[in-house]
């Protein structure tokens, strides 16, 4: 079982950090790898990418969002307190090195797991761009650790709240014309990275991202997670999950996302009935 000794809100009023004990899976883990975590014996296993890598620690942070039954359910849980299962790390790490530009771009929460890839490219002295895409200033995350790592950093809203009006791609096309990307790379929604990847395409930039799809055991065993890349059915848990994202069927993919999301709901809005009175620890 896994302690969690630290826990903070990241973004009101549901996305968390944490940072849980685990010394021989940090000293194992590399930038762009996931854990599986499972937080009762009655519960799903979930993917979850690695938002830091510790070994001097012995621990990882991962940045957890209540979007359904499962998540909201571990966002419950407080410092101090165990997740039942923690497995990885799983997937292949993400290829660093020197490149020369790197852009990485973010979206959403998806920026997290961006930062220990950032450290480990800045190891290799490439320069690195980060664009990060929310809806709106307040859902920015992850902006002072990016800006750490990073030799600029650009801030998309679709609002305009703050940074350039507009979506992360809007950011990367002006980037491409004044000072063009050597490598790009986009963690995110499917929808985000699929314009990322169309973007990049007849410009020639190697693009890779880190696909999302329906896992359920990350070890290749149930085939949730295939995709097809170059015409070839590749399962993301141990073929991936970064992929060029020019090969990627983003339809077939984005469809298969959405195969449980009625039964996900519907069991998600069931759990609520029980539980009316939800409590998450600050």
């Amino acid at each position: 079982m896994s302690l969690i000794i630290e826990k903070r809100l990241v973004r009101q009023p549901d996305v968390y950090y944490f940072r849980l004990k685990a010394a021989r899976l940090s000293r194992a883990a590399r930038a762009g790898q996931f854990v599986m975590v499972r937080v009762h014996e009655h519960g799903e296993r979930i993917p979850l990418s690695l938002a830091d890598i510790s070994p001097e620690t012995e621990s990882i942070a991962l940045i957890v969002m209540a979007v359904g039954k499962t998540t909201t359910k571990m966002c419950m849980l407080k410092e101090g307190e165990r997740l039942l299962d923690l497995c990885g790390p799983l997937g292949n790490p993400t290829p660093v090195k020197k490149y020369g530009h790197v852009v990485l771009v973010g979206g959403g929460f998806g920026v997290a797991p961006l930062y220990p890839i950032a450290r480990e490219m800045k190891k290799f002295k490439n320069r690195i761009t980060t664009i990060i895409g929310a809806r709106s200033s307040d859902l920015i995350i992850y902006k002072t650790e990016m800006s750490s790592v990073s030799d600029r950093v650009m801030i998309t809203t679709n609002d305009g709240t703050e940074g350039i009006k507009g979506f992360v791609t809007d950011a990367l096309q002006a980037l491409i014309k004044e000072d063009r990307p050597d490598m790009v790379m986009a963690v995110g929604p499917s929808v985000m990275m699929k314009a990322v990847s169309e973007l990049t395409k007849p410009e020639g930039i190697k693009t890779i991202v880190s696909l999302n799809p329906i896992m359920v055991d990350g070890t290749g065993m149930c085939g949730g997670c295939r995709v097809l890349v170059g015409g070839k059915m590749r399962f993301a848990c141990v073929e991936g999950p970064d992929f060029d994202g020019h090969l990627v069927d983003w339809d077939g993919l984005i469809a298969r996302q959405l195969t449980y999301k009625q039964e996900e709901q519907l069991s998600f809005e069931m759990w609520k009935k029980r539980h009316p009175h939800l409590i998450f620890e600050k």
